[in-house]
């Protein structure tokens, strides 16, 4: 590829994106609202662009990696002018499935592939070559982008046509972060009856229990090390989308309902921003609510 790969949004997923395709040697040019992310651009060789227009017109494949499906509409729209055939939009943000359909066909219409390639992995996991994209788009455009969808993912799955990358991000979601709420809940349980935590987690690993989520998450529940990986408003926002998804299909997520309002007490508690492993704090405050009313 003769011209850059462009890069809009670089927090803590797109900073990740960024080093695994400079290290994969494409040339890389981004932009974020945030000075500070784009200093962080630069400092690991990407180039800063003057404005988002620049993106587009630098470049014929541009990651996005957004908030939600709201910015994400919101910028390709502000951008229309700026969007031409032969431009493939590779989207890696957790949306709505119903807006990547509707993005994939409005685009479509102008020649301009879509894919929504959702990022089953956290940051981290992203940097060290670990995580895995489920890509919703046409045969073609994923021929066309593979390459660079293989230098930040150690696997490429095309679950099926526009749309469905996003519905199985949520799928995958729904179980991963069940696992984590399970093993704090783990946690929370082995130390109210006095055992130690780094035995309990021990023994779990040991047996039929098991998840890899204690691999990744373990640790930094026990050691309370919230540094963000993945935060946890973003998962809360993704559980939000399932329970809306599932209602759509007449269908009830008992767990998950429980999971949000987890989540959400632990965000009332400060760790929104922190990582989804502070889910275990959830479990800290609901102990003080009954010593309260004991």
């Amino acid at each position: 590829m003769n011209r850059p790969i462009g890069l809009i949004g670089v927090g803590l997923m797109g900073s990740a994106i960024a080093e695994r395709l400079i290290r994969h040697g494409f040339a890389l040019i981004g932009w974020d609202l945030r000075v500070e992310q784009r200093t962080e651009l630069a400092r690991i060789g990407g180039q800063v662009a003057a404005d988002l227009r620049q993106v587009f017109t630098d470049c014929d494949f541009v990651v996005l990696s957004l908030p939600n499906d709201e910015v994400v509409c919101n910028l390709l729209e502000s951008q229309s002018s700026q969007l031409r055939s032969g431009h493939c939009i590779i989207d890696s943000s957790t949306g709505d499935p119903k807006t990547a359909v509707k993005l994939a066909k409005s685009l479509q219409d102008r020649g301009i592939h879509y894919l929504d390639a959702t990022i089953s992995g956290s940051s981290s996991q992203v940097r060290n070559g670990t995580a895995v994209a489920l890509v919703g788009a046409t045969e073609a455009a994923l021929v066309d982008c593979h390459s660079i969808l293989k230098a930040f993912t150690s696997e490429v799955l095309h679950v099926g046509p526009s749309g469905s990358g996003a519905q199985m991000k949520l799928v995958t979601n729904l179980v991963l972060g069940l696992n984590r709420a399970a093993l704090a809940e783990g946690l929370a349980f082995a130390q109210s009856l006095g055992l130690s935590k780094e035995k309990s987690l021990e023994v779990l690993k040991s047996t039929m229990a098991y998840s890899r989520i204690m691999d990744t998450k373990g640790k930094k529940m026990i050691e309370r090390d919230f540094a963000p990986q993945a935060k946890l408003d973003q998962h809360a926002k993704d559980v939000t989308l399932m329970l809306a998804s599932a209602r759509s299909s007449n269908l009830e997520l008992p767990l998950s309902k429980i999971h949000l309002e987890l989540l959400q007490r632990a965000s009332l508690l400060g760790f929104g921003e922190a990582d989804n492993s502070a889910i275990i704090e959830a479990y800290s405050a609901s102990k003080s609510t009954d010593e309260s009313q004991a």
